[in-house]
């Protein structure tokens, strides 16, 4: 079985480092992307500005096998956006890996072969199987070992506050964008418009600077921020006591937009559903019965949840609430993570009772907030080197993730992030009075 390659799913930064490591290491990889490019889902927040330096953002595996092109590393002390990361770095590896990589190859299946995930007899005998959907058509691969880092990216997570889109949710599409606007090609679409802003995790506070400026410039805009917690409480995080600086200033900056009356913030709303009012604007109403009314566009960034429906026919243990591996949960859960970062962690923490089976990356974390780059690249090593049969190097975790200078932080994303929970902090949230900018409709959750 050795003959056959490892599958990696996704080109994005987490698969792209899975294959640097294999190919280093002498293994034979496929490299599968749904998208026309490496980076796909990085390039669709194009214009978002990393919270990690470029030094560390490049996987060592990786620059070791781009150096030899003559490729030159950005200054390590600047901080790119989504499109600088993409063009610079992970296109650039790409091509580096060649046909390793294949692009517009959509992964829909992978299955033991000639096994559903019922059968044990002879299990473990038999390779893996990816089933793969192209412009071709459809074809099987057969694979040693699979890595899944297919991000989350794809799989939005909706309005409604049960964590199922609201009713009128889907009705109203149209109107409402799960992404970070990008002012730059959507002005017209914000200008002097309500919006209203779902989300409490840093792709929220991203928005909330951007309209808030935009509410500046454009007379009649007006920003409303939804909060699911009860409270403001850490929201905007640990300012200049976060290890990443510009994660810190994004939070200073969103504190000082709502301080300044750009944005009126509400807490305790849990969206329920989203009516059309005889005007043509929307209502959103809360689990509660408060509305806010008035609403011309709505901006929901409430994070992302893994897609598993293609991995319906392997046997994977994973965590009933975050959706991650079962080992990896304790470590991220950000319902009881307490002060400090989440523990430096590998191939042992992201077994699943699938043989050479592994979620890595942002999918790997299933629905839990707190990722950077940094994590992914050591998850790929710790796999790849598994794979290799180097168990004392997949064992052997080295890596220190930068504190966010809060109570209750465990490292977040330096992309796009999900919202994160009311829980996890050392002390209950503070039951806040109308103050303002700030509206509380309900007590902490």
């Amino acid at each position: 079985m050795n003959e056959l390659p490892v599958v990696v799913v996704g080109a994005g930064p987490a698969g792209l480092s899975a294959a640097a490591h294999l190919v280093e290491r002498g293994e034979h990889v496929v490299v599968l992307e749904a998208g026309d490019q490496a980076g796909a889902a990085v390039a669709q927040w194009h214009h978002v500005r990393l919270f990690s330096r470029w030094s560390e953002l490049v996987d060592p595996a990786a620059q070791r096998l781009l150096e030899p092109t003559g490729w030159a590393r950005p200054a390590g002390d600047t901080y790119p956006t989504g499109a600088e990361w993409a063009e610079r770095y992970l296109r650039p590896l790409a091509e580096v890996l060649g046909d390793r990589v294949r692009l517009g190859a959509r992964v829909v299946g992978v299955a033991r072969r000639g096994r559903d995930r019922v059968v044990d007899a002879g299990r473990e005998d038999e390779p893996l199987t990816v089933h793969v959907r192209t412009a071709r058509g459809e074809e099987r691969l057969t694979a040693r070992a699979v890595i899944d880092a297919s991000g989350t990216w794809g799989s939005p997570n909706p309005l409604g506050g049960d964590g199922l889109p609201a009713v009128g949710e889907r009705a109203e599409a149209a109107r409402i964008n799960y992404r970070v606007p990008d002012l730059a090609t959507e002005r017209e679409r914000y200008a002097g418009k309500r919006i209203a802003v779902a989300g409490s995790g840093h792709s929220a506070l991203t928005a909330l600077v951007a309209l808030a400026g935009l509410a500046e410039q454009e007379p009649g805009t007006k920003v409303v921020w939804l909060l699911r917690r009860g409270a403001v409480g850490t929201v905007f995080g640990g300012g200049e006591a976060d290890q990443l600086p510009a994660r810190g200033a994004l939070g200073l900056r969103a504190e000082e937009a709502a301080e300044a009356g750009h944005v009126e913030t509400v807490t305790g709303f849990r969206t329920s559903a989203v009516r059309r009012c005889e005007d043509g604007s929307l209502a959103l109403e809360s689990f509660d019965g408060h509305r806010v009314e008035g609403v011309d566009e709505v901006v929901v960034l409430t994070g992302f949840r893994p897609d598993l429906s293609w991995l319906s026919e392997v046997r994977l243990d994973l965590d009933p609430v975050l959706q991650a591996p079962s080992r990896l949960a304790p470590l991220i859960d950000p319902n009881v993570h307490s002060c400090g970062t989440v523990y430096p962690h590998g191939v042992a923490e992201l077994r699943h009772p699938e043989p050479n089976l592994y979620l890595v990356g942002m999918k790997s974390y299933g629905r839990a907030p707190t990722f950077l780059s940094l994590t992914g690249y050591e998850q790929a090593r710790s796999v790849a080197a598994a794979i290799a049969g180097d168990h004392e190097a997949a064992g052997r975790v080295e890596l220190v993730l930068p504190e966010t200078g809060v109570c209750g932080g465990a490292g977040v994303f330096d992309a796009p992030e999900e919202e994160k929970s009311s829980g996890g902090c050392c002390a209950a949230p503070v039951e806040l009075s109308i103050t303002r900018g700030v509206t509380t409709t309900a007590g902490p959750r």
